[in-house]
């Protein structure tokens, strides 16, 4: 699945990063129209289809800066998370921005997420990475399980269900039917995390973004439309 958050534009007919606000023109074998993408760093990049050129894919920016302004303009309004974790941050949890607090004196230094208790090496530094490795570890139980229920819900066969450090990507599947969730998603409501399965799950019976595919997600999954405007507003949360 190609990043939800991520903002688009598509017109009539791997590259490395960029400095943000730099346009980054590519070349897609498989692109059938000209397509303006902003990534969350505020790099645009402009897809030229197999039959183009780049100097039409120029045209085609300038087109359409107006659009793009409007989105740098939403980017820089939507809520950052924290980089360094300490108690008393809010951190997205379950969907909810929670407070990081200290759990009740024990043996052990533990904090708390609203009713979630997690072990913590010492109460001071930086939290992040000790929470993340619990969140991950959660995801690696949860994501599996709620996948094979949803597999059985709608009848599509899965061979494997996998849960990965993803980056740029909330999930992806394989011809296979092997489905690749991001452990991020123990962070969301879920009703995001239901819907980037079920998105996934129509992938194994229409591996592509046609109005047939969308037609099977919204049989499946009727509030899809709310779960991606939650992620595009709150997917830079988690760094997505």
């Amino acid at each position: 699945m190609s990043d939800p958050a991520q903002q688009d534009l598509f017109g009539a007919a791997g590259t490395t990063a960029e400095a943000p606000g730099e346009i980054v023109f590519v070349r897609s074998l498989k692109a059938r129209n000209y397509r303006l993408t902003l990534r969350r760093d505020g790099t645009a990049v402009a897809t030229i289809p197999a039959r183009g050129s780049e100097r039409e894919a120029r045209h085609f920016v300038e087109q359409h800066g107006e659009w793009l302004e409007r989105a740098r303009a939403r980017q820089a309004k939507r809520p950052k998370g924290a980089a360094v974790w300490t108690l008393g941050t809010h951190v997205l949890w379950r969907g909810e921005l929670t407070e990081i607090r200290p759990a009740a004196a024990g043996e052990k230094p533990m904090v708390c997420l609203a009713a979630d208790v997690f072990r913590v090496a010492a109460l001071d530094g930086d939290l992040r990475p000790t929470l993340e490795a619990h969140f991950a570890r959660k995801a690696k139980i949860e994501l599996p399980g709620r996948t094979w229920e949803l597999s059985a819900v709608t009848g599509v066969g899965v061979t494997n269900v996998t849960v990965r450090n993803q980056r740029s990507r909330w999930g992806s599947c394989s011809a296979n039917g092997t489905i690749s969730l991001n452990w991020r998603l123990v962070q969301t409501p879920d009703l995001v995390r239901d819907y980037i399965i079920y998105h996934e799950l129509m992938h194994l019976k229409e591996m592509n973004h046609s109005d047939r595919f969308w037609a099977r997600v919204e049989e499946v999954c009727p509030a899809w439309r709310e779960a991606e405007a939650w992620i595009k507003r709150n997917g830079a949360l988690v760094g997505l």
